[in-house]
């Protein structure tokens, strides 16, 4: 079996802005006049004991704040892509969240700007991006409706839509408007569900959104005919050990549910969700899973084979 960073996989679960490292972060307040409630890296990095999701997205929606410019997006997105291909990533399909930004009052043709230089220029450099627009799932359905139609001058830029942030409290069908908008538009559709909601947030996705991909699904293990839906239709998870354990998901990795997500018969995939909040890019959580749940090497080559046979945009050169 190969290196498994000279593996070629695809990553379906980054949010561009939580690949924003804490050096990154300095840099670009400062460069913007921003006032930040941390003197240094190592303050930043002390910040990173979360409880639950909310924990986490208190301080990712405070470090979004630095993202200002065109230039501050590319930097962002280039970071990110150097990491990728350091790990053998030759597709991701990112996502990233237009309202984190303009309800700051940079403008949506900003955003777009800075991302979509920086994938003309990772294609350069061997690595695809494909962007998936999300929608803040805290805001109202008529936010999000708002959010499709200004970035539709740039359709070109985005493959489809997703649906992050605060998951508990807001289900998944009090978005089925926007995501009905979506796939009349040809747009792909996935949606975080079952990270810290119930199994019924994931039937919710599959049945009001009719989403191609569930990202994380963790809680779909307790439904026994959730499982069989999912097999069946052969719908993929995009899990994130990392991520679930740094939010404390999961109390170790030793318990994660993807071993047995792999034994179901599952399409289960690893990514890395927000790295530069949970500690690890993908090559780290590939290996992390590898040791804590004792996965083979015929193990790996099927969650990099899933990750391959479960993208969008399939027709990658090189791949």
């Amino acid at each position: 079996m190969p290196d498994l960073a000279q593996q070629p996989k695809a990553e379906l679960h980054l949010h561009l802005e939580g690949a924003l490292e804490p050096e990154l972060m300095l840099a670009l307040a400062e460069r913007n006049g921003v006032e930040l409630p941390y003197a240094d890296e190592r303050a930043i990095r002390a910040a990173y004991q979360f409880n639950n999701l909310q924990d986490f997205l208190d301080l990712y929606y405070a470090g979004t704040s630095v993202l200002q410019t065109a230039d501050d997006f590319y930097a962002l997105t280039m970071h990110y892509a150097a990491r990728a291909i350091a790990d053998g990533v030759t597709h991701a399909e990112c996502f990233f969240d237009p309202q984190a930004h303009t309800d700051r009052g940079v403008p949506i043709n900003v955003v777009f700007a800075g991302l979509s230089k920086a994938i003309d220029a990772a294609r350069e450099q061997g690595l695809h991006i494909s962007l998936i627009l999300c929608f803040l799932r805290h805001l109202s359905e008529d936010d999000a409706l708002g959010t499709l139609d200004s970035a539709l001058p740039f359709r070109e830029h985005f493959i489809g839509v997703g649906l992050d942030s605060s998951e508990v409290g807001h289900p998944p069908i009090k978005f089925r408007r926007v995501f009905d908008r979506a796939a009349e538009l040809g747009l792909h559709r996935v949606a975080h569900a079952g990270e810290e909601g119930p199994p019924e947030y994931v039937w919710q996705a599959l049945d009001e959104l009719g989403v191609e991909r569930i990202d994380h699904g963790n809680r779909a293990l307790e439904d026994e005919a959730l499982v069989a839906r999912l097999r069946r239709d052969g719908i993929p998870l995009t899990v994130c050990p990392l991520s679930n354990l740094r939010l404390c998901v999961v109390d170790s990795l030793s318990g994660h549910p993807l071993r047995a997500m792999l034994d179901a018969g599952l399409t289960v995939t690893v990514n890395s969700d927000d790295p530069a909040y949970f500690g690890g890019y993908i090559n780290d959580n590939y290996r992390a899973v590898q040791t804590a749940l004792d996965l083979s090497e015929r193990d790996i080559a099927t969650l990099v084979d899933h990750s391959l046979a479960s993208r969008f945009v399939a027709e990658v050169p090189g791949t």
